[in-house]
């Protein structure tokens, strides 16, 4: 059968048009993606509010907040700049989060922003995007964690640029083992884990606070004690000042051009960008809530907005507690502040801290990377044993095309989908580097978080009847839209190499689109 004649074939589909049919998502001539398994899903609806309020927070505040500010602060002239910078990330963050939510209580599916992507664009689009966020994404998250968790170690312990020791390296892929071994357990125990981790997160960042308000305090009341850092009481937050770089170059913010100094804030707000990366990840459990219509906005605006506060308060701490010319350079500014206050026993104490926050964001990456390679399966996007729940293999259920766990099983864990994800992470920890994988990462989903909320603004236009249980005001999707669609553009020009190898994943992810969709019209031709 000739693709190019087909009517149904996504090159000769509208970009824009309404279709429920999925290109190549059939077995057996039954539509995968029915309407049926959208509502009925893959997992069961056992979460509530506080669990996915839980689970938006264990991904969030990762090492995200403990890592970036100091390339955050590296790439502005002012503290006062970087703290607005982190507000302008967290409402970024919040506008596009309010957009999911109403994405995911309007149209039914498991993936995130693989189903809206597919009823909006069509459905190379929503395999694009599960493509990337499979192969790409979310390896490398869990790449960069792991690292991460091991340096933290290793920068308590004194020893510094170590990063691309192989010894490094395989001890940063068995956390990643440990980590994606515990989510192979169940659901539930995942869960469990997940909200103890959460309180390590909170007691952390409230360490941090209390420590820079007591510092504040003292400072304020008596100004002579050399206590913290002591800038934040003689200089002022928002004046230009020159700032050091970790190899030692600085930046003469007075001999730059407002294209370059603009470059900079680009720089920047994607170390914000990437403390917050994981405001979309509550859609991905939207299947599994008992009441998503209610619970996923619920979730989602008590979460980012806490998150936003902690964020905040944190960094303002960490320029009350460090000398200001220190913040940019280092990568582990919350073990060096409550180092240099309380000394080298409580930094000790505090790199173990980070590295239960960093586990516990580790955790929750891992529990939702398993659930968008089951839906990725479910729509016959990759091959469907990805889409198996409760055992390692193809399933052995007399229906070919089922995915229910055996009733031998007791774990409802996506155990295929893990082990994939696995092997990827294993990959990118090995070849790849810190900073490397953070800009890759941020192109990658800000592309699709970019057309998927533009998308959900063409939605009200194509679709004003579609029942939508959370709307939230056009302005707020409209912010997301240009702020994203400029970090993409500024992203891309100043990181080619990056943006060449994501090219490089979409081309060869087409590439096994079309090659799939076409065994599989064969195989229903034959058949």
């Amino acid at each position: 059968m000739s693709l190019d004649n087909d009517p149904d074939s996504g090159a000769q589909r509208p970009l824009l048009e309404n279709s429920g049919e999925p290109e190549y998502g059939t077995v057996d001539g039954v539509a995968v993606a029915s309407s049926e398994q959208s509502e009925r899903g893959t997992f069961t609806r056992n979460l509530g509010a506080i669990d996915a309020f839980a689970i938006i927070i264990s991904i969030v505040i990762g090492s995200g907040i403990f890592t970036s500010p100091g390339s955050i602060d590296a790439n502005v002239p002012s503290p006062g700049v970087a703290l607005v910078l982190w507000l302008i990330g967290g409402v970024l963050a919040w506008t596009g989060a309010s957009t999911l939510a109403e994405l995911g209580t309007a149209i039914p599916g498991e993936g995130g922003v693989q189903p809206y992507l597919k009823r909006i664009f069509g459905d190379i689009f929503g395999f694009l995007a599960a493509w990337t966020w499979i192969v790409a994404v979310m390896p490398a998250t869990l790449a960069i964690l792991s690292i991460v968790f091991i340096e933290s170690i290793f920068s308590a312990a004194g020893v510094a640029d170590q990063a691309g020791r192989i010894e490094h390296k395989l001890l940063s892929v068995l956390v990643l083992l440990l980590v994606n071994g515990a989510n192979s357990i169940s659901t539930k125990a995942s869960t469990r884990l997940n909200n103890f981790f959460v309180v390590t997160k909170f007691v952390s960042i409230l360490g941090v606070v209390i420590a820079g308000i007591v510092v504040l305090i003292i400072g304020a009341s008596n100004p002579e004690r050399n206590i913290g850092g002591r800038d934040w009481l003689t200089k002022s937050w928002f004046g230009f000042r020159d700032s050091v770089l970790p190899d030692g170059s600085i930046i003469d913010w007075g001999q730059l051009s407002q294209w370059e100094i603009l470059g900079h804030y680009s720089t920047a707000l994607y170390g914000a960008l990437w403390a917050y990366s994981g405001w979309d990840k509550a859609v991905y459990v939207s299947a599994e809530l008992k009441s998503p219509a209610r619970q996923l906005p619920l979730a989602i605006n008590t979460s980012v907005p806490t998150i936003i506060i902690c964020f905040i308060a944190a960094n303002a701490a960490y320029y009350i507690l460090l000398p200001w010319n220190l913040v940019s350079t280092t990568d582990s500014v919350a073990v060096a502040a409550i180092t240099r206050l309380l000394g080298h026993g409580f930094g000790i104490v505090a790199a173990i801290l980070v590295c239960l926050v960093v586990a516990g964001a580790l955790l929750g990456n891992s529990f939702v990377t398993g659930r968008m390679t089951v839906a990725a399966g479910n729509m016959n996007w990759l091959p469907r044993f990805f889409a198996v729940v409760g055992k390692v293999g193809a399933t052995s259920n007399s229906d070919p095309g089922s995915t229910d766990p055996p009733e031998t099983s007791k774990s409802d864990a996506p155990l295929n989908a893990l082990l994939l994800s696995t092997i990827l992470s294993t990959l990118y920890i090995l070849f790849g580097n810190f900073r490397a994988l953070l800009t890759f990462n941020g192109l990658g989903e800000y592309s699709f978080f970019f057309l998927t909320v533009l998308g959900a603004i063409i939605l009200r236009y194509r679709e004003p009847d579609l029942k939508r249980p959370y709307k939230p005001f056009i302005l707020i999707p409209a912010i997301f839209v240009v702020v994203s669609g400029f970090i993409v553009i500024r992203g891309a020009i100043f990181a080619p190499v990056q943006a060449g190898i994501l090219v490089l994943v979409w081309i060869i992810g087409g590439g096994f689109y079309f090659v799939r969709r076409s065994w599989t019209r064969t195989r229903e031709v034959e058949e």
